[in-house]
């Protein structure tokens, strides 16, 4: 797919290897250096992705009027100068629970704003052909990433101590905007800026829940992904406290298991062509539901650990196939004029749901204990793949992909 697009991915692989590097950096800065309790590591994660989600909802429909590579490099820039205030405040005794919910708002509404603007750089760069082959390679490079990102995490945590993984992810975001701004393709000029009205803000969503398509995708993904990850603190605290684990176990059971991410990921474009987009997107939609519930019965020692890591890989696997093609569509069926608002709508709904059940199962916790907050949402994850249409009975072609080409991907 071209040189541009070798940018573009190199960058994309620097910022996800630095991300997963310090993945829960937040949450374990909280837990160990703050001693935060379980209601207050779940507050910290709702807070920074409910606020910067609604501080990015004016800014999709801003997106969709500027080129969308300078946003890129721009959020890049933002989300590196943040991450550096945390060590910052560190090394001089001066770290709060408020600068951690502060930095994670700020590095939130990045995320928002960059999604947005990349999903519609990347349509603009890769033909309609090769959207799922660069969704594809997105996705492997992210599991791959996942994969080794948190177990070094947790032994840099270890030797180094508990900031060395925040200052790795902000350098990452700084070679993602070098990576980014060696780009040297023409993008085409975005639509003639104008002030937009209340109601044109909401184009996304409105786009989306009238979209035939797209509307139960949608509806499973703001449900599905905020009970998944509302569990994601929770069991934090019940592997790092109850049961003993040691940050780089926890890392470990976690990395491990993101080796399915890489089978999935390239199992998804043979899938589509076999049986046809529909029905690739309703069961592995409907598998990935399954396996929540086990991360209740998790206990201490090998047994537990090795339980956590089962039950990870069978979520990912099923999410790896499921991601690359649920991207592919949503760009499909979005117009370019409007595809920045979609996915920021998309991403904002997303973040909000996320959020509030994050949220909503750090109080549910505190009342009946971690374990049982994650049994209530794996028990609830079992009904999300009612919301997904259910595909044809005659198999359905999906002509969109032309014999393979030097191409990428992209969750």
């Amino acid at each position: 797919m071209g040189r541009d697009f070798g940018w573009l991915w190199a960058a994309y692989a620097a910022s996800t290897v630095g991300t997963w590097f310090a993945f829960d950096a937040f949450p374990l800065v909280a837990i160990l250096v703050l001693h935060s309790t379980p209601a207050e590591v779940s507050l910290l994660a709702a807070a920074g992705l409910i606020v910067g989600a609604l501080v990015a909802v004016p800014l999709g429909p801003w997106v969709e009027f500027r080129r969308k590579r300078p946003v890129m490099v721009a959020m890049d820039l933002l989300r590196f100068t943040a991450l550096l205030t945390l060590p910052a405040a560190y090394l001089v005794h001066a770290l709060t629970f408020g600068q951690l919910v502060v930095v994670s708002v700020v590095v939130a509404t990045a995320d928002i704003v960059f999604t947005a603007a990349s999903g519609a750089f990347l349509k603009s760069l890769v033909a309609k052909e090769d959207l799922l082959q660069a969704n594809g390679r997105f996705e492997a490079t992210a599991w791959a990433a996942t994969a080794v990102g948190p177990p070094a995490g947790g032994l840099a945590i270890g030797a180094f101590g508990p900031l060395t993984t925040i200052v790795a992810n902000a350098v990452s975001f700084l070679l993602s905007a070098l990576g980014i701004r060696a780009i040297n393709g023409q993008e085409p000029a975005p639509g003639q800026a104008r002030k937009l009205g209340a109601g044109e803000i909401f184009d996304g969503w409105r786009h989306v829940v009238r979209h035939p398509v797209l509307r139960p995708l949608f509806v499973n993904s703001a449900l599905y992904n905020g009970l998944l990850m509302a569990t994601a603190p929770l069991l934090a605290v019940l592997m790092l406290g109850d049961l003993g684990f040691t940050p780089w176990q926890y890392g470990l059971a976690f990395g491990i298991p993101c080796l399915g991410g890489l089978v999935g990921s390239r199992l998804s474009r043979p899938l589509v062509r076999r049986f046809g987009q529909d029905r690739v997107l309703y069961f592995s939609g409907a598998l990935r539901a399954i396996w929540v519930v086990g991360l209740a019965f998790v206990g201490p020692g090998l047994p537990g650990l090795l339980l956590v890591i089962g039950l990870e890989f069978g979520i990912i696997v099923c999410c790896s196939i499921y991601a690359p093609v649920s991207a592919t569509t949503r760009l499909e069926n979005s117009a370019h004029d409007n595809v920045a608002r979609v996915l920021s709508a998309w991403s904002v709904t997303t973040k909000v749901s996320i959020a509030l059940m994050t949220a909503l199962w750090g109080l549910l916790a505190s009342w009946i204990g971690p374990r049982e907050a994650i049994a209530v949402a794996g028990v609830l994850a079992l009904a999300t793949p009612f919301t997904l249409r259910r595909p044809q009975r005659t198999r359905v072609a999906y002509g969109m992909i032309s014999p393979q080409r030097t191409g990428t991907t992209r969750t």
